[in-house]
This record gives structure tokens, sequence and C-alpha cells, in this order.
């Protein structure tokens, strides 16, 4: 009876690890969160953003984001992740999310300190992709594991929460080794959102 015991108990073990795999890479936390995008001026901008967390099968936390915007001028767009969850002015937003060790978020020093005291972007934790309109729209796809919304350093979500800010122009992604050129992350705002948690 005790050798039968064993050995049923062995086999549940040999299953269970058979679905460690499988579980490691499944969706351990789901967290999602979502933002509503707003002109910074023009009231015609408007567009969502939805983020969600997953686990990797090495138990990276990586966060996608799948943003639509209608209303921008065609052509690329910058897009951050800004370190403050506030868009009344689009300024309130501040820099880009970067909490540290340096906590240099400034998107670039040109006219500032010389050689440039600030050459991190596109290095930013908040750093992401363009995205590109055509005929009025914009859709953007992009996978990240420099950011989290569960708890952590790299939390969005944390005590001053986080925004998405769309510049005017482009990221050319500032790749100046001494200096960064100005408006090289875009330029000016042109749209912003708050992210918030979501269910």
């Amino acid at each position: 009876m005790k050798q039968l015991q064993t050995t049923t108990l062995l086999g549940v073990a040999a299953a269970t690890l058979m679905c460690l795999p499988a579980l490691a890479g499944a969706d351990s936390h789901g967290m999602k969160a979502v933002a509503e995008i707003k002109g910074c001026t023009d009231p015609d901008i408007s567009g969502t953003a939805k983020l969600m967390e997953k686990t990797s099968a090495e138990g990276i936390k990586e966060v996608t984001v799948k943003m639509m915007v209608e209303g921008l001028a065609d052509g690329k767009h910058a897009v951050h992740i800004h370190e403050v969850g506030a868009c009344e002015p689009c300024g309130a937003a501040k820099g880009h999310h970067d909490p540290g060790p340096f906590g240099q978020s400034r998107p670039d020093s040109a006219t500032d300190d010389v050689p440039a005291a600030d050459i991190n972007h596109p290095y930013h934790m908040g750093d992401l992709i363009n995205i590109e309109v055509k005929n009025g729209k914009g859709k953007m796809v992009h996978t990240t594991n420099r950011v989290t919304l569960s708890p952590g350093r790299l939390s969005i979500l944390d005590e001053d929460g986080s925004a998405f800010i769309i510049h005017t122009n482009p990221d050319t992604y500032c790749d100046e080794e001494s200096d960064l050129k100005k408006g090289c992350a875009g330029g000016s705002r042109d749209a912003c959102g708050i992210i918030r948690a979501a269910q």
C-alpha cells in the first residue's frame, strides 16, 4: 500500500513538473491599463491606448501597448511614457519615465551643459517607438520590457502616475554620443493621455 501511495505521488509530481514551463509563460499577472488620448491644444485629436502586462517564460514582465489615434498630421510622431499622470497642461506630464538610477528624465539637453549632462534618450524606460499616421489615423502596437504595470521600480502606475505624450515630430532616437540635437525626441507635444489601471 505504501509503495502504491509513493508511486501515485511521484506520478502527480511528474505531471505537475511537466506543466511548469507552460505556467511560467502564462499570463501570471494579467494587469491592464488604459489611457484616453486628447489633443494638447487641438480638440480634434483623440484616441485610446490599451496596455497589458504578461510574464515571459524567463519571468520577465512585458507590457504590450496598443494605441489608436485620430486627428494628428500625417507622418510619424514620437510616443513616450512620461513620468507624471497629468495632462493639463501637457507640460505637467514632465519628462520621460525613467526612475533611475540616474533619473535624468529630460529628453534632450541641447543649449544646456556642453557636453550634455543627460544623453540617456533613447534609453529612458518610457521611450517607445514612433506612431505613423496616414489619412489622419494612426495605430501602434509595441511590446516593451522597460516598464511594468505591477508594483516595482519600473512601474508606470506609481504614486504620481504616468501619461502618454504624442509629439509633433518623429523621434530620431537622438543617436549622438556627446550632445543631443534639440527636438530629436519629437519636439513639442500634440497629445496626452493619463494611464489608469483597468480591469
